[in-house]
């Protein structure tokens, strides 16, 4: 392997590192693209199957989207911008799926007020990006009031709390201004505010 792109620590990149492994994987090198999996499968996954709550649909989705991401990372203009790119890559294609699978149930039943809560054996190998969030209570209150969000409102607060991407990452991601991508997320962080069991979670400063 290229010295250039093998972590020795094994310490995550730094940004810089991590902007120079994209430079490196758009000029055709695949162990750069190789650790920017490493990287990011785990973030990818998790942002797919809060969404879609299928794990073997998340794995399939998840490999696409690195797929895709590595037939396109030619074109990618701002290597700093790599995460908010893979991650509109994974909005989409989830968005597709959703397309797709409501076409397939519009003739069937659906339980719409069922309440999700992601196994903990899903997420061994990250239990620390999940240990807030796999708390019973939190996960009846989310679901409650996620059905009062609009589709923006849901997608910005999921993006932030959930994916953990900052205001401008979510803009770039989403292709909104970060005035539209903040007035949504004030809205619904005003929603979930009025819940007690959530108000401890949420402490956002838009300002």
């Amino acid at each position: 392997m290229n010295p250039s792109t093998h972590n020795v620590s094994g310490s995550k990149p730094s940004g810089d590192q991590m902007t120079d492994l994209v430079i490196q994987a758009r000029d055709g090198n695949r162990p750069a693209f190789e650790q920017l999996i490493d990287r990011y499968q785990g973030e990818i996954f998790r942002m797919i199957y809060y969404r879609i709550r299928a794990r073997m649909d998340t794995e399939d989705l998840t490999q696409d989207v690195f797929v895709r991401a590595y037939r396109n990372i030619s074109r990618i203009r701002e290597p700093h911008k790599f995460r908010s790119w893979l991650f509109t890559i994974a909005v989409n294609r989830v968005n597709d799926y959703l397309r797709k699978k409501k076409v397939r149930s519009i003739f069937k039943s659906s339980d719409e007020g069922t309440e999700v809560q992601p196994a903990a054996t899903d997420f061994q190998d990250s239990p620390e990006a999940l240990e807030q969030v796999l708390k019973e209570d939190f996960w009846r209150h989310i679901g409650r009031v996620a059905k009062k969000l609009s589709r923006m409102e849901r997608e910005v607060f999921m993006l932030r709390f959930l994916d953990n991407l900052n205001i401008n990452e979510i803009a770039r991601t989403l292709k909104k201004s970060e005035s539209t991508v903040k007035t949504h997320l004030y809205r619904a962080l005003a929603k979930f505010k009025k819940e007690k069991g959530l108000r401890q979670f949420l402490q956002e400063d838009l300002t």
